[in-house]
């Protein structure tokens, strides 16, 4: 009886770390996707931007002097920012994206 319970323990705790890397590795795929799509505006004018995802909901200059747009938006109830820079001729120079998937 006791090897019995043993190896269903072993089989449920085979079966969570399984699981896990799965859900590892399709979040991944959904962060390559997202860089992707982010990664089109790198080099583009801030107009281009604009057109495609809208007026942000925040925007500031940063330490650098360089304006950042912030768009936010939710999903499953999770919080998902896009931060992009923009450099002095108007160019996107950079982006970071948190929770968003």
């Amino acid at each position: 009886m006791k090897k019995l319970k043993l190896i269903v323990f072993i089989l449920f705790i085979l079966t969570l770390v399984a699981g896990c890397q799965t859900i590892k590795q399709k979040t991944d795929v959904i962060v390559k996707k997202e860089n992707a799509k982010l990664s089109q505006y790198i080099g583009k004018n801030l107009n281009n931007l604009q057109m495609n995802l809208g007026k942000p909901d925040e925007d500031f200059k940063n330490e650098k002097g360089n304006l950042e747009l912030v768009y936010n938006t939710k999903k499953y109830g999770i919080t998902c920012e896009r931060r992009f820079e923009i450099n002095s001729n108007s160019i996107v120079i950079g982006f970071v994206s948190n929770g968003c998937f």
